[in-house]
C-alpha cells in the first residue's frame, strides 16, 4: 500500500526577516481558501519578554508556498503576543491578542511587582481583506480580566466561531498568592474563557476554572466545537502529577463546565501548549503536541472517535524536538499542521506540513 505524500514548507525561521526567533504559531483558513500563518516575531531573543511583535503569513496554494511576511500587530518597543485568530462567517477575521511592556516578565507579573499599566492586557482588531490590512486595535481589558488577575494569555492558537455565532477564545491566568507564596507557583494558575456574540464588538468572560489545591492548574487551553454542539476545552496542566493535560466540556457554549477540568491520562507528553480540530465528514477530532513525556520532541497527532474521552496516536511527525502547534483544515483532502521544531532544539523554525485527512482517520 503506497503510503499517501507529506508535503512540508517552512514559513518562519529564526534570525531571518528582521527577528531572532518566531514563535507560538496559530493558523486559519480564509474564506477564499487562502491559509494565513500567525506567530510571534521576537526581534532580539527568543524570550517570552521584550520586543514582540504579531506576524503573518499568506499562503495561496495550501501551504506549499508563502507570501511576504506581513505585520499583524505590534506594541512600539514592547509585547504583542498570543496571537488567537478566528474567521468569521461573515469573512472578518478577528485577532485577539495581549500586550504588555518589553520589561515585564512572566515571573515578574506573577509576584505582581508589575503595575497594571505595564502588564498583561487584552486587545482585538480586524481585517476584511484578508490580513492584508488591519483595523486600528482596540483594548477589551475592563470586559475580559477581572482585576485580581495578574499573568494572563489567550489561547496560544487559533479561537472559534460555534455554530450559534458565538466567538469563544480560550484563555489563562494567574492568581495573587496566601501566606507565603510568591504567586509563581504552578497552583495559582487558573482558565477561562472569552466570549463574543455579536462577532466581537463586546466581550465578557464566561468559565473560569480556578482551583488551586495543586492538582490540576490550568494553564494554556485550545478547544473545538463538537459534533453535538458541546464545546471540548484541552489544557496544558503545569502541576506534577496526575499527567500534563487535562479537559473538561462545556454544554452551553463555554459559559460554564459541566465538570472542572480533570486528569486526561490518554495524551502523554511534556508541559506544553497543544491544538484541537474536530473534522466533520468524518466526524473526528484531533490533537496536536509532542508525545515524548520528558522533553518538547517527537510531535505527533492523535485521534479521538469518542469526543476526547481516549485517544489514539494517528500521525507521528518525527523524532526532533518540537513544541507548540496549531491545527487547520486545508480542504476536503488536507489537514495542516503548523508547529515549532528544529535538529538540535524545538525553537528553529515553524514548519507547515500538509497531511491527507485518510492518513488521520
Amino acid at each position: 500500500m503506497t503510503e499517501p505524500e507529506i508535503e512540508t514548507s517552512v514559513p518562519f525561521r529564526a534570525g531571518e526577516e528582521g527577528y531572532a526567533s518566531f514563535r507560538i504559531p496559530a493558523v486559519v483558513v480564509t474564506p477564499s481558501g487562502a491559509l494565513l500563518a500567525f506567530c510571534e516575531g521576537r526581534v532580539g531573543s527568543s524570550s517570552d519578554a521584550g520586543n514582540i511583535d504579531i506576524v503573518l503569513k499568506r499562503s495561496t496554494d495550501g501551504g506549499r508556498t508563502w507570501g511576504p511576511l506581513r505585520s499583524a500587530a505590534t506594541n512600539g518597543s514592547g509585547l504583542a503576543g498570543n496571537p488567537a485568530p478566528v474567521v468569521l462567517d461573515t469573512g472578518r477575521i478577528l485577532l485577539v491578542y495581549v500586550r504588555n511592556a518589553a520589561a515585564a516578565t512572566e515571573d515578574a507579573i506573577r509576584r505582581g511587582r508589575v503595575s497594571a499599566a505595564d502588564g498583561r492586557r487584552v486587545w482585538v482588531r480586524h481585517s476584511d481583506d484578508e490580513g492584508a490590512t488591519w483595523s486600528t486595535s482596540r483594548e477589551i481589558t475592563q470586559a475580559t480580566k477581572r482585576t485580581s488577575w495578574r499573568w494572563y494569555a489567550t489561547t496560544p492558537g487559533h479561537a472559534l466561531q460555534l455554530g450559534t455565532g458565538r466567538v469563544v477564545v480560550p484563555a489563562n491566568h494567574s492568581l495573587p498568592p496566601t501566606g507565603g507564596d510568591t504567586g509563581t507557583e504552578g497552583r495559582y494558575n487558573g482558565g477561562h474563557c472569552l466570549l463574543s456574540d455579536d462577532r466581537g464588538r463586546t466581550w465578557r468572560i464566561g468559565y473560569v476554572d480556578d482551583n488551586t489545591d495543586g492538582y490540576v492548574n490550568v494553564n494554556e487551553t485550545t478547544a473545538a466545537e463538537l459534533p453535538d454542539g458541546r464545546v471540548y476545552f484541552n489544557t496544558r496542566n503545569d502541576s506534577p502529577s496526575p499527567g500534563n493535560r487535562a479537559d473538561a466540556y462545556s454544554a452551553d457554549g463555554g459559559e460554564s463546565l459541566v465538570t472542572p477540568f480533570r486528569p486526561q491520562a490518554g495524551l502523554t507528553g511534556p508541559v506544553v501548549q497543544g491544538s484541537l480540530l474536530q473534522l466533520r465528514d468524518p466526524d473526528v477530532l484531533l490533537f496536536s503536541g509532542p508525545a515524548d513525556p520528558d522533553a518538547r520532541a517527537l510531535m505527533t497527532i492523535r485521534a479521538s472517535t469518542d469526543d476526547g474521552t481516549t485517544w489514539r496516536p494517528v500521525h507521528t511527525v518525527d523524532g526532533l524536538p518540537a513544541a507548540y502547534s496549531d491545527l487547520v483544515r486545508v480542504d476536503d483532502g488536507t489537514v495542516g499542521l503548523l508547529h515549532e521544531t528544529g535538529d538540535f532544539g524545538p525553537y528553529e523554525k515553524i514548519v507547515f506540513r500538509r497531511i491527507p485527512v485518510t492518513a488521520l482517520t
